[in-house]
């Protein structure tokens, strides 16, 4: 008699690594967004704070100008 083990779901990264990797891209994006979001409204609040971790006002833009999907630079 043959005994198979009882199939319970798989983990969503090991059934769907395309999904994994998918989600993976998205969360990424998101943070890239949202971090221009925050460095847009630290320039507008209070500038002196860009200067303080180490950004020129014009460095601060282009990176705010970028699309979700552009990889940052590093600073």
């Amino acid at each position: 008699m043959n005994v198979t083990p009882p199939v319970g779901p798989a983990e969503p990264s090991r059934r769907h690594p395309r999904l994994a990797t998918l989600r993976s891209i998205a969360a990424t994006w998101r943070r890239r967004t949202r971090f221009r979001w925050e460095l847009e409204q630290g320039l507008k609040d209070d500038p002196h704070l860009i200067a303080d971790i180490g950004l020129t006002r014009r460095q601060a833009e282009a990176e705010i100008a970028k699309p979700f999907w552009q990889v940052s630079n590093p600073l």
